[in-house]
């Protein structure tokens, strides 16, 4: 039967809505493995609130370091005690949660001396948490989605070259991701050159404990004035990170009402727009996560 142009009309009206639909509707990021009391991470994703799991964190590593990684207490990697968090890992996937391995924080000792150091912690990452093949692989035999960047200490430098080389081992059937967590002062100082590789798939931009340009009591100019730096800067999916509760980051909590009446209404008209990226040293027992999701 041929279109009329009421139905084609009709049709184009119903693409551009789902497209709409598409573009703003975002997700709930997390950091999970910093707190003995926060949950297993099984528990984390069994809630249904989060679309990504960042494990935190690979916290030592580069220049001729052995790599460990800290995951709070939750386990013992020392012992290979971490290993059984494969099982926790591949049901947070089988829930359509892509699970990253987040590498550097804000304790720790990292840092890349060249460029070829770079490749070989982009090989050690690799062969031990994502599709290559190690006997010793502190998390067992699940492999993660991709590589999150949490760089706060250490040099500026060569952080461009580990995600050049992460993302050579994108294939077809299995991409790597790559996600970093800049503070929201633009440009970071740790990540600028990383970030604009554009080989990043999501940023979850730190707008706590950075007074500049994060949210104060009745004041959400700041924040805004970054974001909007930050979607019109980079070609990524832009997170708005937030401490889960007041107890969580030293300042920048937003309540819950203004986040879902002033900022997110406004952070959601970007095409660029991806969530809210959660910092939590607990499950918070105010709904405030709750209350996010429906409003993401």
């Amino acid at each position: 039967m041929a279109r009329t142009p009421q139905s084609t009309a009709l049709l184009i009206s119903l693409s551009v809505l789902a497209f709409l639909q598409t573009s703003y509707a975002g997700g709930i990021a997390i950091y999970w493995g910093q707190n003995g009391i926060e949950g297993t991470l099984t528990e984390t994703c069994n809630t249904g609130k989060y679309s990504y799991v960042n494990i935190a964190f690979l916290n030592k590593f580069g220049n001729g370091r052995t790599p460990e990684i800290n995951l709070g207490g939750h386990c013992d990697p020392a012992s290979n005690g971490c290993t059984s968090l494969s099982t926790d890992i591949r049901n947070c996937q089988n829930r359509g949660i892509k699970v990253m391995l987040s590498i550097g924080g804000g304790d720790g000792s990292y840092s890349l001396s060249s460029s070829k150091d770079a490749q070989k912690v982009a090989n050690y990452l690799w062969n031990n948490f994502l599709g290559g093949q190690s006997s010793s692989r502190p998390l067992g035999d699940a492999v993660l989605d991709g590589i999150d960047f949490n760089i706060e200490l250490g040099s500026t430098k060569y952080w461009d070259n580990l995600a050049r080389a992460l993302s050579g081992f994108s294939k077809r059937a299995r991409k790597v991701y790559l996600t970093a967590a800049p503070q929201c002062a633009f440009p970071d100082r740790f990540l600028g050159a990383a970030l604009n590789t554009g080989l990043f798939d999501y940023v979850w931009v730190q707008f706590y404990n950075n007074p500049p340009c994060q949210y104060t009591t009745g004041n959400t100019n700041k924040l805004l004035n970054s974001w909007n730096q930050w979607t019109s800067s980079i070609n990524s999916r832009i997170f708005l990170g937030l401490p889960a509760s007041s107890a969580a980051a030293g300042s920048g909590f937003i309540p819950a009402n203004v986040l879902t009446s002033q900022i997110l209404p406004v952070i959601k008209r970007s095409p660029k727009y991806g969530g809210v990226m959660l910092w939590s040293y607990y499950d918070d027992q105010s709904g405030y996560t709750s209350t996010i999701k429906s409003s993401v």
